[in-house]
């Protein structure tokens, strides 16, 4: 449900070619409360120290593709012109998921783009955008999309995952063919779902939850063989850390409610950062220590937060979602 927000603007100045404005929301006490700069017109890409979000400050750039410096998160944000539902980057690759509006069923538009955010490639798959990744090597994109009219779905809908090769042009609009092993044996099952891919350094490796029959597992997949082994359970939307030791993700602790937790994959130890409250997506890593996520705020909309693995949580962004560093 839309939260009831106005945006008021308080003043219009010429910064290098673009325009700042600040976009204060009030709660129902009138308190107006974080005041949003953003700066529009200005030109956006990869360097390395930038940290990329869709922005959900209430106004005519709310859902639009914003960046902060990664040292500066509280600095005006640029805003471009691009929409996306989900994005996310890596090593001069970008993925942008967006809803193809006034698709029925629904429609979501894969948009590939460089370093300059130009665009690369674009396929139009079924589904409505869930998870956005690539690969650390930016060899790969991959995507989750929820789908409906699955006849195995009881609750109605199911997710698809897929991959796109980004110097090739290989299209995998779904990995429901790859060869998983639980305890050892070959598993099939009618009812398999799988999302919220995450690759390792080398490309080929990856991650994915997988669920079927009320369970969820943990795959560890290799890509050219096509074959992968269930690690672990509970386990939803991974998230690698760069040095490969650790994977973030959500565990469910109760019926539509889960938290953060990390699993060590040399000891198969889960620990849990300081943060308990409920968390609905997948998590990023900022280094090996840090994690970057979106939480609901009391006004409904989403706000980054970031928490160390033994270190408190800390409001970073407020009013954004799908972070990505580039």
């Amino acid at each position: 449900m839309t939260p009831k927000l106005f945006c008021s603007a308080l003043g219009v100045l010429a910064l290098l070619g673009g325009a700042i404005t600040y976009v204060a929301h009030a709660r129902e006490d009138d308190a107006t409360e974080n005041a949003v700069p953003v700066v529009t017109g200005q030109p956006m890409r990869f360097d390395g120290r930038t940290l990329f979000f869709r922005n959900l400050a209430e106004g005519p750039d709310s859902g639009k593709l914003a960046a902060v410096p990664v040292a500066d998160p509280g600095a005006a944000r640029r805003v471009g012109e691009l929409h996306c539902d989900r994005f996310a980057a890596a090593h001069g690759t970008a993925i942008c998921l967006r809803l193809k509006a006034g698709s029925l069923p629904a429609m979501t538009e894969m948009i590939v783009l460089d370093a300059k955010l130009r665009e690369r490639h674009r396929k139009t798959l079924p589904g409505t955008p869930s998870r956005a990744r690539v690969s650390p090597d930016g060899r790969f994109v991959n995507w989750t999309l929820f789908v409906t009219g699955d006849s195995y779905a009881a609750t109605g809908f199911s997710t698809r995952t897929g991959l796109y090769e980004v110097g090739t042009g290989r299209l995998v609009k779904t990995i429901e063919e790859l060869a998983v092993f639980v305890d050892g044996k070959r598993y099939f099952a009618s009812d398999v779902n799988y999302w919220g891919i995450t690759f390792a350094a080398d490309g080929n490796r990856f991650y994915v939850t997988m669920a079927s029959k009320g369970t969820t597992y943990l795959i560890e997949a290799d890509y050219r063989a096509y074959r992968g082994t269930a690690i672990a359970k509970n386990v939803e939307c991974p998230s690698l850390s760069p040095d490969g030791r650790r994977i973030a993700y959500k565990q469910k602790v109760s019926t539509g409610v889960w938290r953060l937790a990390v699993l060590d994959l040399a000891t198969r130890q889960v620990s849990h950062p300081p943060d308990s409250r409920p968390v609905d997506d997948q998590p990023v890593w900022q280094g090996n220590n840090t994690l970057l996520y979106p939480l609901r705020n009391s006004s409904n909309t989403l706000d980054l937060w970031s928490v160390g693995l033994t270190t408190p949580a800390k409001l970073r962004v407020p009013q954004a979602t799908s972070p990505s560093f580039g």
